[in-house]
């Protein structure tokens, strides 16, 4: 293990323990608001060690962490319980009947899955800061920027949804490690890994289209060796190959990839349009809910829903439709402003990203980084840093998902979506302070620890190890950049767990 990777771990650890603490001790001090949320009764009786694991850990289950939950607890009863992808709860469902069972006298099982949620997500956010550390490594061939870029996300706004009792430091482990895979040549293992993320959220899906571009890469600099060390029919035969090839593995990765979404469409066409279940199996207190809140469940004795009827019965699309009323500039309203407000500093940080890479590299986004116009120029010895050819798809990635993300879903989810789903946000942050931030500024010395001179009780001076800490003390003689940026990571790193973990708006 490197200085670099153990110095990352170090503050990732730091950071869940104080994120579980904190979520405690406010959930406590702050009375909980009445919102109108998915709230399952309890049809299951407490055990000695519920009360003090809610106390301690209550604060993790709610909005629509109460869904994973009850998924892993219940299986998917109610159609809307189908907007949410199914590993995660099978990983809480494991975890409280594996690791947990020992406590399954003294905690019921909604008290072991809040104590997997815990121990889940730690361990799954502590997994996900390595892989985007070696993702940042590889891609922006700078060991400075990867490192200041892993230490911002262990602060990352989205830090509330990390450690609550929701995929997304799940789904974020998944895409870091399947992008390194993929950036290292083992596509079948990135293929794999980013058909399990598929499995734990619906975006995975956008990630085809890293195997549709990464590939196409190697295969457009395999060409160009053979065009200049084959010559006649054997130069049209490697041609061929690598095109049939590059065609073999865009399609099988695509299935692979897509294959947990039709899976799990499938199952959900199977519950409710060929049901095999009667309303006289389901807990009459789950069933009166359903009733009092209009949720459907399925019924062998009742017709299918009408979406079942549509030429491609997508369930996932008739959720996003019904209950949640998402689709293309549904949220443009006077009321929703203030959510706008709210995503607007990640927003921000997506168009900076996009602006500032064509500003440096324009040639490069005009071809779409698929070729090269000089010799001296490509990806085999690409320019460190952020305005790497390599991180020109992850930039396109970061874009589509803010476009989408803002045109067409709750865009105060914007913040969690692009925060799991791309280094991007992270990478740009920690551009800007290295670029703006005096007490950052590069010195000729192999190191790339911060070069802040603290001094200690003797005098001696020492170089701290973590950046982020070494800048806290000097916050206010900081550049505007620096406390703009932190003071984002922190205000909604803190206010994310006041908000979120009382039911009170912050989704």
């Amino acid at each position: 293990m490197t200085m670099d990777v153990k110095a990352v771990l170090e503050f990732a650890t730091v950071t869940r323990g104080l994120s579980l603490f904190l979520q405690a001790v406010l959930n406590a001090a702050i009375p909980d608001h009445d919102a109108d949320a998915f709230r399952p009764p309890r049809t299951e009786e407490p055990l000695y060690l519920d009360s003090a694991v809610e106390w301690l850990l209550g604060g993790l289950s709610h909005w629509d962490a109460e869904h994973f939950l009850f998924i892993a607890e219940r299986g998917y009863l109610y159609e809307h319980n189908f907007a949410f992808f199914p590993l995660f709860p099978v990983i809480l469902r494991g975890l409280a009947e594996t690791l947990l069972w020992p406590l399954s006298g003294w905690l019921s099982v909604r008290g072991r899955l809040l104590v997997a949620v815990a121990l889940g997500n730690t361990a799954l956010f502590l997994l996900s800061v390595v892989a985007l550390h070696a993702l940042s490594r590889m891609v922006l061939q700078d060991r400075r920027l990867a490192l200041l870029s892993s230490l911002l996300y262990c602060i990352t706004p989205a830090n509330v949804f990390m450690t609550a009792g929701y995929s997304e430091s799940l789904f974020a482990a998944l895409t870091f490690g399947g992008l390194f895979l993929l950036e290292k040549g083992f596509t079948f293992r990135a293929c794999l890994a980013l058909s399990i993320a598929t499995a734990a959220r619906s975006n995975g899906l956008v990630n085809i289209g890293f195997l549709l571009y990464l590939p196409s890469l190697h295969a457009i600099s395999q060409i160009r060796v053979y065009r200049t060390t084959t010559k006649g029919h054997s130069k049209v035969f490697h041609y061929i190959w690598v095109i049939i090839r590059l065609l073999l593995t865009s399609l099988l990765g695509t299935a692979i990839i897509a294959l947990p979404f039709c899976a799990f469409q499938y199952y959900g066409y199977r519950t409710f349009c060929t049901p095999s279940v009667s309303l006289e199996r389901i807990p009459p207190a789950l069933l009166s809910l359903a009733e009092r809140k209009g949720y459907r469940v399925p019924d062998e004795n009742s017709p299918p829903p009408l979406w079942c009827m549509r030429p491609l019965p997508l369930l996932y699309s008739h959720i996003q439709d019904v209950y949640w009323d998402v689709g293309f500039l549904r949220y443009f309203e006077l009321r929703q402003i203030p959510n706008f407000i709210l995503a607007l500093p990640m927003a921000t940080l997506g168009v900076m990203a996009a602006y500032a890479y064509f500003q440096a590299n324009p040639e490069l986004c005009l071809r779409l980084g698929l070729w090269e116009t000089g010799v001296n120029k490509g990806l085999d010895k690409p320019i460190p840093g952020f305005f790497n050819p390599r991180v020109f798809v992850y930039v396109v990635h970061s874009t589509v998902l803010l476009v989408f993300g803002t045109l067409c879903m709750h865009v105060q989810v914007l913040t969690r979506f692009m925060a799991s789903s791309s280094p991007v946000p992270f990478w740009i942050s920690a551009h800007l302070l290295l670029l703006n931030e005096p007490l950052l500024h590069r010195r000729k010395t192999s190191t790339p620890n911060i070069q802040l001179q603290t001094h200690s009780r003797n005098g001696c001076k020492h170089t701290p190890q973590n950046p982020i800490i070494a800048l806290l003390p000097h916050y206010k003689t900081c550049s505007p950049t620096t406390q703009s940026i932190l003071g984002y990571f922190f205000s909604y790193w803190v206010l994310g767990l006041a908000l979120h973990c009382n039911f009170l708006p912050w989704t």
